[in-house]
């Protein structure tokens, strides 16, 4: 399974760099100068000349020159994006790598969501409520976003008082929800 650590934004300066909005914890360990990262969806390499006409592709690889943090946010200089023409056209292109490379995390309490989603969500007394589809990062806590049985989505606070516990071995999740929660 492909994880997604980040997202190209717009371009900064005019020697290639981009912004990337984080989506990790460890910013600076996956975002190390000589990582390899790939990019989602992958395509061909870039044509080997700067012919006019000839379209950009984003490579299905890139590999991180220089990475530096400013005012917030991660600036990467990729090798082979010499200027700012070439970096506008990674714009929006997802980092990822494979979930097999990451380690679980130390913190039994602690989970990444690739671990969680799919999960079956259950009530207390067994009664099956969905599944989990995604994890949605907000500012105040992290939402499981459960997919319920009748197609529709509800969001979930990952806070112990409403999920009182993980069962990965199990497979599960169980979820105390607080009266109209499920509703919502």
């Amino acid at each position: 399974m492909q994880l997604v650590i980040g997202r190209i934004g717009k371009p900064h300066g005019v020697r290639g760099e981009v912004t990337v909005e984080v989506r990790t914890d460890e910013p600076e360990a996956r975002f190390a100068p000589g990582t390899v990262l790939r990019t989602e969806p992958g395509a061909t390499p870039p044509p080997a000349t700067d012919e006019p006409g000839v379209p950009f592709r984003v490579p299905a690889e890139l590999t991180i020159e220089e990475a530096r943090f400013h005012q917030g946010r991660v600036l990467i200089a990729f090798d082979g994006i010499p200027d700012r023409n070439t970096a506008e056209a990674l714009r929006g292109t997802l980092l990822v790598v494979d979930s097999a490379d990451v380690a679980p995390p130390d913190d039994p309490e602690e989970f990444h969501d690739h671990q969680l989603v799919g999960l079956a969500v259950v009530t207390p007394a067994g009664e099956r409520l969905g599944e989990v589809a995604r994890i949605d990062h907000a500012p105040s806590s992290d939402l499981l976003v459960l997919r319920r049985p009748e197609g529709r989505t509800a969001l979930i606070p990952f806070v112990r008082a409403i999920v009182p516990e993980v069962d990965l071995a199990g497979g599960r999740v169980v979820v105390d929800p607080p009266a109209g929660l499920l509703d919502l």
